[in-house]
């Protein structure tokens, strides 16, 4: 890619780039700020809705399943908060299916609490299902501090549903993860929430001292808190005085709410309240047989609680007392107006308050009213304790599949212990046997190639043994010719110098005559002297040697297998320019290919052939054998071998066969 292609690309590319990532930022931007103004309780309901649905688009659109769940979970509590409750559990079961999806375990455990809380009012036994699922995730989070909130969620509906046992177990697992977590705020707060609790448990048990005992830690705990507390602070105290009336001792309830009430600002932060501290102040003297200033208190509770909805759940008790009291004092009537007025209320609220308002009923009324009164109250009575074990069953039955499934997790992780402990083992056992067997495989070539060196330095060996031998025959030849110039020539030369001697004096026409047949013989002479001089310029035995050794095993071999052969071999090959390596792997290539001949080609002739062409020896090895289909054969050891010792040498090999023709095996080798 030259320079200006580069360029251009980075031009088109960096504006692209930019642009996503200035895309990027303003929808961030924007999700941020819409879930600030659905958040803003300063805007009406409908505005913040608008806000989240529109957080959620564009978490959608930026297509990050992690801020899609942050939106939907910021919606769905807005539905709750304006009461769209179809809304509410549509977008939550919805949300909860997609944090399952990517894993999110918070989130998840999130949404299974807010189920639970919207669940709490109506149906404890689906708030507990909830509960109890957010409290397995924030388990396996190692969240000890929303743990230990879940167990109070849990240890208030187990209360409620008289499961106290179970309830008492739930917030004193709680207050312990608590206590490994310091004196934080929130962490105190929680703690005295969970004392707040276990104080109603023991009231309800009659175990006042225990009681007592938590809700004094409760209000110890809430008095050094940072910030407003008030409203816990005297919730606790109220408690407190309840234990105390409750355990008869009155001079102390009565001082805690003597104190509760003399703060003007009590019956101005909270009217319900207040008319139910008056109404426990008031049935506390009564209880004390302190009566001077009833049923005035009473009826002062019940007009303060009236001013607000004479039909809310306080005003239950405050009727029930009223009608205690007339009843005490024979003023039927109105002892029957307020048992009645307690009966209609507590229909539309609490069958425990049911309960107590029919048996009012049937003590103050009279004959088959009175026992029809009764009747209802065993009924009731009979009714709510089998839906209350009922509920402590499921609660049971919820707590043991939970542990079930634990127990589960724990052997599957036991499990999976052992079958990585397996796994290893295993891998272990294979990488041994893949040593093993690797060494052995490399041990076996080691020795193929030990085998290999010694068959070569055989050849080797056969190839100096040759070369000596026509080292030999040269010295002998030498000898020959020497012997041939001392004996022959130089005696016959010897002889004719003396004859010419004694003819150099003489001019007779009998001494020209023989001088002239001395000078003939002396030109026999340099002729024969010419030939041996040819002889020894040239090398009879001039690489013979190899040729013989290739010979000798062409020779060898088609004898043991029954071959006939032919063997021709280029005289213009200089083998002594061959080192002596490409020697020794021809020789092993012939002696290959001849074996290969006798095990598969079932021929009864081989044709071996060396030739010079352009410095390169080409050597021919044909058969008239059965042939195969070369693209379609697989090649076997041989041939490999065979490819092998070419590729060592830098030739070439090609293989031509023809069925039931034969076989032709062309080598090359380059000089």
């Amino acid at each position: 890619m030259n320079i200006k292609s580069l360029t251009l690309l980075i031009i088109l590319i960096v504006p692209a780039l930019c642009w996503t990532q200035t895309d990027f930022k303003a929808k961030s931007d924007s999700l941020s700020f819409y879930l600030s103004k659905s958040q803003d309780e300063a805007n009406t309901s409908d505005i913040r809705l608008e806000y989240a649905k529109k957080a959620k688009r564009v978490a959608f659109d930026l297509n990050d399943k992690s801020l899609l769940i942050q939106s939907n979970l910021n919606l769905s509590k807005i539905y709750l908060d304006i009461g769209l409750k179809e809304n509410f559990l549509k977008s939550s079961h919805n949300n909860l299916k997609l944090t399952n999806k990517v894993k999110d375990t918070i989130s998840t455990a999130l949404i299974n609490k807010d189920l639970g809380d919207y669940y709490y009012i109506n149906t404890s036994d689906s708030a507990y299902y909830y509960y109890n699922e957010s409290l397995k995730l924030y388990r396996a989070l190692n969240d000890d501090f929303n743990t230990a909130v879940l167990l109070l969620d849990i240890a208030i509906i187990q209360k409620n549903e008289k499961d106290f046992t179970g309830s008492e177990i739930s917030s004193i697992e709680g207050v312990s993860l608590l206590e490994s977590l310091g004196n934080d705020n929130e962490v105190n707060k929680k703690k005295a929430f969970h004392y707040n609790n276990l104080g109603l448990v023991f009231d309800q048990l009659e175990q006042y001292e225990e009681s007592i005992k938590y809700f004094k830690k409760s209000i110890e705990l809430i008095q050094k808190l940072d910030g407003e507390n008030k409203l816990a602070l005297d919730v606790l105290k109220n408690n407190l005085g309840l234990a105390y009336r409750n355990s008869k001792q009155y001079d102390l309830a009565l001082l805690i709410y003597r104190l509760m009430l003399k703060d003007d600002n009590l019956i101005k932060q909270d009217l319900d309240f207040y008319s139910l501290v008056l109404d426990n102040y008031a049935h506390t003297l009564y209880l004390s047989n302190q009566h001077e200033q009833l049923p005035g208190l009473y009826i002062k509770a019940l007009k303060a609680i009236d001013t607000i909805k004479p039909t809310v759940y306080p005003s239950i008790a405050i009727h029930q007392h009223l009608a205690e009291y007339y009843f005490k004092y024979q003023q039927k009537d109105s002892a029957k107006y307020y048992a009645y007025k307690a009966k209609a209320i507590s229909e539309q609220y609490h069958n425990d308050d049911l309960l107590k308002s029919l048996l009012l009923l049937s003590r103050i009324e009279e004959d088959s009213i009175a026992v029809n009164f009764f009747d209802a109250y065993i009924k009731l009575n009979d009714s709510l304790q089998k839906s209350e074990r009922k509920t402590r069953n499921k609660f049971t039955r919820i707590r043991f599949e939970t542990k079930q499934i634990e127990a589960e997790n724990a052997k599957i992780a036991k499990e999976k212990v052992w079958l990585m402990l397996l796994s290893g083992i295993l891998i272990i056992t294979a990488m041994l046997l893949y040593i093993i067997i690797t060494q052995r495989s490399k041990n076996k070539e080691l020795e193929l190639l030990q085998q290999q060196q010694a068959a070569n330095e055989e050849i080797y060996n056969l190839m100096l043994s040759q070369q000596e031998k026509i080292e030999e025959a040269r010295i002998i030849e030498k000898k020959r010719v020497s012997q041939e110039l001392h004996d022959g020539v130089l005696g016959r030369l010897f002889g004719t110098r003396l004859s010419l001697d004694s003819l150099n004096m003489s001019s007779s026409m009998d001494a020209i005559k023989t001088r002239g047949q001395y000078i003939d013989k002396l030109k026999t002479i340099e002729e024969d002297i010419r030939k041996v001089s040819h002889e020894l310029n040239t090398d009879f035995i001039s690489g013979s040697g190899f040729v013989d050794i290739i010979k000798t095993l062409v020779d060898t071999q088609t004898e043991v297998y029954n071959l006939q052969y032919k063997f021709n071999s280029d005289d213009t090959i200089n083998w002594e320019d061959i080192s002596n390596k490409s020697k020794i792997h021809v020789y092993r290539i012939v002696q290959e290919a001849l074996h290969n001949i006798y095990k598969h080609a079932q021929a009864s002739l081989v044709d071996i052939s060396f030739e010079l062409k352009n410095d390169v020896i080409c050597l021919s090895i044909k058969d008239n054998g059965v042939g195969f289909e070369v693209d379609k054969t697989k090649k076997g050891i041989g041939v490999k071998n065979m490819n092998s010792r070419i590729d060592e040498i830098a030739g070439t090999l090609y293989i031509e066969s023809e069925k039931n023709i034969g076989t032709t095996i062309i080598i090359t080798i380059p000089i």
